[in-house]
């Protein structure tokens, strides 16, 4: 009987130790990222063998590149400047070889990569991280679309104390750019937080938030479709039905889905519509093409391009007289922000002179830096208060 009880304890510890054989355990007291006192950062690597280490970050200063030194302790080290608050990613460059940083178990991706993150506080990152506040719901959800011959998913932020009071609320439509998916301003975006906070604060009334996949070939993000994990991240204009005009024209089609699942106020004056780069494009032309959906609208960064648009299309064709139909049949807010250093800075600069030749009111920001997360971030900050006031 004690042969039999022991074997049986042999049996289990095996079990529970080949259960565990893919879990690597932290070794020693390095500390990476570290947040100095006066918002410099620190990182640390033990790389024995490397014979040149760097750090590469999305942080202004020197372009985010840090030569590593080797301490006297054998640990690759580097401080930066002193850094403004926001959410930072970055990587570690090994001989050559990109990798995250193995101390720090916090990571996003954007498109196809994995970055390591950080936030530096007093500032713009305090609103992108979680607060003893009341919080909303992220929740995802399927829509049948007709015009897309698919099943197709979208993120939705359910304000706080939503359901739990007789009330319908304003729907806030906000699109990602090339290369992303429904939960791109989910994880990269913070959007929750962001909600929760500025509706905590009476920044911004309270608001469902809708972010769906502008893949119009895709049904979901990478891994949540039929395909599995045949599927990748890849930009858009690498997938089927880029820019030919069916995710624009097929949009209503989300608005009645959100209208018919939702507490909504199904009007246009509780509508708004805003995106980033290839989302920004598609928010206008959604727009234009449905005046009486939306009566705020907002261009974070647009992919105003349209060398790369065939403007005979039906979504795309006749821009100017849009740009009029929805002047005569009115908006509150039309909003257009870009970074002076944006490669899309010229594009957005010729689309204002569109504008203005037809005397169509708009409100412009012009930020620092260019085409990156931090800018769009603080736009949706700055944009997100306007509403529905």
């Amino acid at each position: 009987m004690r042969n039999l009880f022991f074997l049986i304890l042999c049996f289990l510890w095996a079990g529970i130790a080949n259960a565990q054989q893919n879990v690597g355990f932290r070794k020693g007291n390095i500390q990476s990222p570290e947040i100095n006192p006066d918002h410099s950062v620190t990182f640390r690597l033990q790389a024995d063998k490397a014979k040149q280490v760097l750090v590469l970050g999305d942080w202004e200063a020197n372009e985010g590149k840090g030569e590593m030194k080797k301490n006297k302790a054998g640990v690759w080290e580097y401080t930066t400047p002193v850094l403004p608050s926001e959410m930072y990613t970055y990587r570690f460059s090994i001989d050559g070889v990109v990798d995250l940083d193995p101390v720090n178990p916090f990571t996003k991706r954007d498109v196809g990569n994995i970055f390591s993150v950080f936030f530096v506080d007093g500032g713009y990152a305090d609103q992108y991280q979680v607060k003893d506040v009341p919080h909303g719901d992220m929740i995802t959800t399927w829509y049948h679309s007709n015009r897309l011959q698919a099943d197709r998913r979208l993120s939705v932020y359910l304000p706080p104390f939503y359901g739990k009071e007789n009330k319908s609320y304003p729907v806030f439509y906000l699109l990602h750019g090339s290369g992303g998916d429904e939960t791109a301003w989910v994880e990269l975006g913070n959007v929750a937080r962001i909600m929760d906070n500025l509706i905590a604060a009476g920044k911004a009334e309270p608001m469902i938030v809708v972010m769906p996949n502008g893949n119009s070939g895709k049904q979901a993000a990478p891994g949540e479709t039929a395909e599995n994990h045949a599927y990748k991240p890849v930009m858009t204009n690498q997938l089927p039905g880029y820019k030919n005009g069916d995710y624009e024209l097929a949009f209503p089609e989300i608005v009645q889905f959100i209208d018919t699942k939702y507490r909504t106020i199904p009007d246009k004056a509780h509508r708004a519509i805003a995106g980033l780069s290839m989302g920004g494009f598609h928010t206008l032309y959604t727009s234009i093409n449905y005046p009486t959906y939306f009566d705020y609208i907002g261009l974070f960064s647009a992919g105003l391009n349209m060398t790369t648009v065939d403007q005979t299309l039906p979504a795309y064709r006749d821009l100017e007289g849009k740009l009029k139909g929805l002047k005569q049949t009115g908006y509150k807010l039309f909003w257009l922000a870009i970074g002076n250093t944006d490669f899309l800075y010229e594009a957005n600069q010729t689309f204002r002179k569109q504008m203005e030749a037809v005397d169509f009111k708009y409100v412009y920001h012009e930020s620092t830096r260019g085409h990156i997360w931090a800018n769009w971030r603080q736009y949706l900050l700055l944009f997100a208060p306007q509403l529905f006031k």
